[in-house]
């Protein structure tokens, strides 16, 4: 990809803790229940992925600010509450430790299975996704950008080794034999609803190159920086895109709207496939309202392509790309 540009892009990289947004004045384009105008630019080529929490609730992995969205009820922690104070990572990774039953044992839906194929014939020119749970490479997409990391990869930010979510996993269980208690509810970030009296008796883990480090799973939290070299190649494979499709986010924050603002800036049709209005519903030539699973089953089917089930792998066995 080239990354002459990247002087040009906007600066800012902070992911800020939005939780909620209100549509304004703004003229919106009037949601359809059709495909086929989706289906038309992808048979043109050249469309770039922009996915969010909305492809994988049928996995099993909630959304944040669909209907029944976890932040009804759950603030995500921010960065800065992690790294200040102890307190705030024992609740973390305790929450986590057993949230990550349920992420690391979700499979691919229709929806990631369908991406993947559409990427197989030639559709796509490749992958950004905002989620953390490595679902697309586990339904056979290569080409992705993990935009917010993975839970799947972990990081001492002591001395910045890493390593991966199953080893940390064993090594918590160790230090937490008697800690099987069932989550009340998961959220997309991999944190379950627990109480505060079994948090009181967790027991986190050191990091095991440096002995004294402070764990953090390899993901963007909220008010936390995204890497700068990762925004720049997102904007740069947004240039070299003909087309943006956006799949399963209301893009709320700031992290994934500023690619849809920067394709509309430069003429690009923005196209959306999201249950519910979205922050960028004012950037995009049309918004479909449908879920997931079913609109782009409807898509490879208009398409021809079919996506390959067989292609079920475990999510945090295949190396990811980003």
């Amino acid at each position: 990809m080239p990354h002459g540009r990247a002087a040009t892009y906007p600066a800012r990289m902070r992911t800020r803790p939005t939780l909620s947004w209100t549509p304004g004045d703004e003229e919106l384009p009037e949601p359809t229940s059709s495909v086929e105008p989706v289906a038309e630019v992808l048979r043109a080529g050249r469309v770039l992925v922009l996915s969010g929490a909305g492809i994988s609730t049928e996995s099993g992995i909630p959304d944040y600010r669909g209907e029944g969205g976890t932040l009804r009820r759950h603030t995500p922690m921010t960065y800065q509450d992690f790294v200040g104070g102890e307190d705030a990572r024992r609740r973390y990774w305790a929450r986590s430790h057993l949230g990550w039953r349920t992420i690391g044992a979700a499979r691919p839906n229709r929806g990631h299975r369908a991406v993947a194929a559409l990427a197989r014939h030639g559709y796509l020119t490749g992958l950004i996704t905002q989620n953390v749970d490595g679902l697309h490479q586990a339904a056979g997409s290569r080409d992705v950008v993990e935009l917010h990391g993975s839970l799947a990869r972990v990081v001492c930010l002591g001395c910045g080794a890493t390593s991966t979510r199953e080893e940390l996993d064993r090594r918590l269980r160790e230090a937490n034999p008697g800690f099987t208690a069932g989550a009340i509810r998961i959220n997309p970030d991999g944190d379950a609803d627990l109480s505060d009296d079994l948090v009181r008796t967790f027991r986190p883990v050191p990091c095991t190159g440096c002995g004294d480090g402070t764990l953090k799973p390899d993901v963007v939290f909220f008010g936390e920086n995204v890497p700068r070299a990762r925004v720049e190649e997102c904007y740069a494979r947004v240039d070299a895109a003909a087309a943006l499709l956006v799949l399963g986010s209301s893009l709320t924050v700031l992290s994934g709207l500023r690619f849809v603002r920067h394709a509309a800036r430069a003429g690009k049709p923005v196209l959306v496939i999201n249950q519910g209005v979205t922050r960028g519903d004012q950037h995009a030539a049309l918004r479909v309202d449908l879920p997931l699973g079913q609109a782009l089953t409807e898509l490879t089917d208009r398409l021809g392509v079919d996506p390959d089930p067989a292609l079920d792998l475990d999510p945090h066995a295949v190396p990811t790309g980003g």
